[in-house]
């Protein structure tokens, strides 16, 4: 199977199954929407007669061969190779995160916040440090034999909590030292409770830090807005821009923004926020619900399209000055991708990564917190639905029905399990406005890797 496209005189073509990215001339493209496998060595003329009026017999002849050539080395037209049951279906996956829902409160009312303007549709809370504890606690024995363990500190806004995420930090690095386990720290923030203390301590314990803005200030500002009803920019953004300045270079951090319906020339925003000097930078598409006056609709896909493809040229006319951005969506591998497992399943909610709200209680991930449906257990009475972490284990590329036949599913992996939930009420049903976003943003970016390695 393949995958082709066109973009200012660039022709690629993705053969799926291998991974495999060839830049090819229009001779090549041509055939190649034309040829069905399996190839022979023998120039399949009758089929490419018609060519002949537009192309020399001896280029289209040519161009063949090294179309079969590819053909015979598995990088064109190769099919899915077989892959053993325990990587299809693994059983007792070692958990590698867990995000801390260490506060379930909120000092912003944003008003796409999945989390109910934080509390997730409880009641508003503060996850204690005996919780975190137990939190480590759980994770070092069920990651099995996994040395490195990444732990989210997650909201609401969890510098409210900051007490809190102090003790935890200090606990697993404690244990850590116990178990031959390394831990990785993680804090997603809206910036508000920011202050010098505060960005010192994560800039020296925080290996990310996610740093949520959306762009510019009209857009910000509408959307991400305090329990008042004013606007959060002119207060945080001189805040990240202190965090960000302080940072040494080998701690990561990104900008973490979303877009929506009103805000559809998103490349504007991205340009902003580099503009006041940060250049790891991430704008989603907002998941809303159907008649709230910002969500996407199947009619804003052609101008989201071209503004993917906008953001492709001005960041390679950054290039060209020498300046750098990096577009967490635009980050493709053109050499190898992701490895077999994460290609399957992607980020490995319900098994490899798990949340914990404020009482203990675990889920799949941060966007399951609050649906019962979904509840695996609790920390605190030692419960774990080992059936459940199986269930979401074997959720795949190929058990999705609409991704077996998808140009993208070993880039995507399938997309977002709790947005297949929300939108169909099925973790293996397609978001189908998802997964239509996720193949525009690739082909954008594949495009951007092809061109940055030509240049």
């Amino acid at each position: 199977m393949i995958h082709q496209f066109e973009h200012n005189g660039t022709y690629i073509v993705l053969d799926i199954a291998s991974g495999a990215v060839h830049t090819v001339d229009e001779i090549a493209y041509i055939l190649c929407e034309r040829l069905t496998p399996p190839l022979t060595d023998k120039y399949p003329q009758a089929l490419l007669a018609a060519l002949e009026e537009r192309f020399l017999p001896s280029d289209l002849k040519e161009t063949y061969e090294e179309l079969f050539q590819l053909y015979t080395n598995g990088t064109l037209f190769s099919d899915d190779q077989p892959l053993p049951a325990s990587l299809i279906k693994p059983k007792d996956t070692p958990i590698k995160a867990l995000c801390l829902h260490v506060s379930h409160d909120c000092n912003l009312r944003c008003k796409y916040c999945f989390a109910e303007t934080g509390d997730f549709g409880t009641t508003r809370s503060l996850m204690s440090a005996d919780v975190a504890k137990a939190a480590i606690d759980f994770v070092i024995p069920r990651s099995q034999n996994r040395h490195n363990i990444e732990i989210d500190f997650f909201g609401g806004e969890p510098l409210m909590a900051w007490q809190t995420v102090k003790e935890t930090v200090e606990y697993a690095n404690e244990q850590a030292g116990l178990h031959q386990k390394q831990f990785h720290f993680t804090l997603t923030t809206n910036g508000m409770l920011l202050n010098n203390e505060i960005i010192d301590y994560i800039n020296q314990n925080m290996d990310n830090i996610v740093l949520s803005l959306d762009g510019r200030k009209a857009v910000n500002d509408t959307m991400r807005i305090t329990p008042n009803g004013s606007g959060s920019y002119n207060i945080i953004l001189p805040k990240f821009k202190k965090l960000v300045e302080s940072r040494s270079n080998n701690k990561d951090y990104y900008l973490r923004g979303t877009y929506t319906a009103k805000n559809l020339d998103f490349t504007a925003d991205i340009m902003d926020i580099y503009a006041n000097g940060f250049d790891q930078i991430s704008i989603e598409p907002v998941v809303a619900e159907s008649g709230c006056g910002y969500e996407l609709k199947e009619s804003d896909l052609p101008r989201i399209r071209k503004e993917y493809w906008n953001l492709a040229e001005k960041m390679l006319a950054l290039d060209e000055r020498d300046e750098f951005l990096n577009f967490f969506h635009f980050n493709v591998d053109l050499d190898q991708g992701p490895c077999i497992i994460k290609r399957l399943r992607g980020c490995g909610a319900g098994c490899e990564y798990l949340a914990v709200t404020p009482e203990g209680d675990i889920y799949p991930c941060h966007q399951f917190v609050g649906d019962q449906k979904f509840l695996m257990g609790n920390l605190m009475d030692g419960t774990f639905d080992k059936g459940k972490a199986a269930q979401f284990a074997g959720v795949s590329v190929y058990s999705r029905e609409k991704c077996r036949d998808c140009w993208a599913r070993f880039y995507c992996s399938g997309g977002c399990s709790a947005s297949n939930y929300k939108a169909n009420g099925d973790i293996d049903k397609s978001y189908e406005l998802g997964c239509d976003l996720e193949k525009m943003r690739l082909e954008a970016a594949i495009y951007l890797a092809v061109k940055r390695a030509e240049a």
